[in-house]
């Protein structure tokens, strides 16, 4: 039982199985799969001296792989060990938007195992030579509705299953997402606010962060706000809002966030709150972040800001507020930071002039 317990020396026979060690000793940490999760939480000045409150994001984009992502990556992998899915040599499957599949690519590195990636062919130029970079199997696929037989998540699950020694590792449903985020960064929070948070406010995707982190913090104080931040387009403001799975109106140029349907791993996670936040939002947050915090972060981060701060304007001043700072900005490059994509869609004029200078 010990054995299964240990990081094996050599890369190829690595197994997470078990309560692995992730630390040798004191603040050195055991190769990448202990250095995912134990981020800073920053406190976000400009915004705190804005509403009153103390609003605090997690820095995710610290992760080895650049995001929030690289947690689900390395408990999916711990779960399809634990239950001999996986053996030494094998093949790991995804359907992502980029950020699952990086955290997954180096894991996969680290651990000996194959990686192959379907993604919707709307994501940015970055995510997809980064991927490629880490040596994964990149399959971009038309980017259709969940309930169209060719959608990525299904196009992977059919690969996965074609093949010997193979998991598709089904990041929305598997709740193994869930629980990286119960047992990594929900009680991460509740030391980092020794236990002084009112409310956390995550966009949503999979669901996994949202609904494991507001599990765990419920568990300690049923006080806790636990409040989906959704953008436009997306079915899940109107689901919390009115229980009706319809997008609400408009569109979003985020990535990775939003639905169009309740996952696995959103159901029955306690949400108590729904806020719609637009793109014009998020951008200016993102461009704040940036320019006035010194944080280079994605727009998915920017609309996570944006609703911790309306948040803060609906509790009043004096309340604890945590999201998430997603991933690193480097994977938006082409796109938020582009003065040519931003005109194209409409959004230059939602960046502050005097930061007009820095796009590219």
């Amino acid at each position: 039982m010990l054995a299964s317990r240990l990081l094996r020396k050599s890369a190829s026979t690595v197994r997470l199985c078990g309560d692995f060690p992730r630390a040798l000793s004191g603040d050195i940490r055991h190769g990448i799969l202990g250095s995912v999760g134990n981020t800073p939480l920053i406190r976000l000045g400009r915004f705190c001296d804005e509403t009153g409150c103390e609003i605090l994001g997690k820095a995710e984009f610290m992760n080895p792989g650049g995001s929030v992502k690289d947690r689900a990556a390395l408990y999916l992998i711990k779960d399809a060990e634990e239950q001999g899915l996986l053996k030494p040599g094998g093949t790991v499957v995804e359907g992502t938007a980029g950020n699952t599949g990086i955290g997954l690519a180096h894991l996969c590195n680290a651990l000996g195992y194959k990686c192959v990636i379907f993604m919707p062919n709307t994501q940015s130029y970055e995510k997809v030579e980064t991927l490629k970079t880490l040596g994964a199997d990149v399959r971009p696929v038309p980017a259709v509705p969940f309930d169209n037989p060719d959608n990525y998540n299904h196009q992977a699950k059919r690969f996965a299953d074609s093949l010997d020694n193979a998991v598709w590792t089904n990041q929305f449903d598997n709740r193994a997402n869930r629980r990286a985020h119960y047992e990594t960064t929900g009680p991460e929070i509740w030391k980092q606010t020794e236990g002084k948070v009112d409310a956390v406010v995550f966009a949503t995707g999979t669901g996994g962060t949202l609904s494991g982190v507001g599990a765990f913090l419920k568990e300690k104080d049923e006080k806790v706000k636990v409040i989906l931040a959704d953008p436009q387009g997306s079915v899940l403001y109107n689901y919390i809002t009115k229980g009706k799975l319809e997008r609400s109106e408009g569109s979003s140029y985020t990535e990775g966030i939003g639905q169009g349907r309740l996952t696995n791993n959103l159901k029955g996670s306690g949400i108590d709150q729904a806020i719609l936040v637009t793109d014009v939002d998020a951008l200016q947050a993102t461009f704040k972040l940036l320019h006035e915090e010194g944080i280079f972060v994605g727009l998915s981060s920017g609309l996570n800001v944006a609703g911790a701060v309306q948040v803060a304007r609906l509790l009043g001043p004096g309340h604890t507020i945590v999201t998430a700072l997603c991933d690193v900005g480097q994977r938006s490059f082409n796109r938020i930071w582009s003065r040519s994509f931003l005109e194209e869609k409409g959004l230059l004029g939602a960046v502050p002039e005097k930061y007009h200078g820095t796009l590219h």
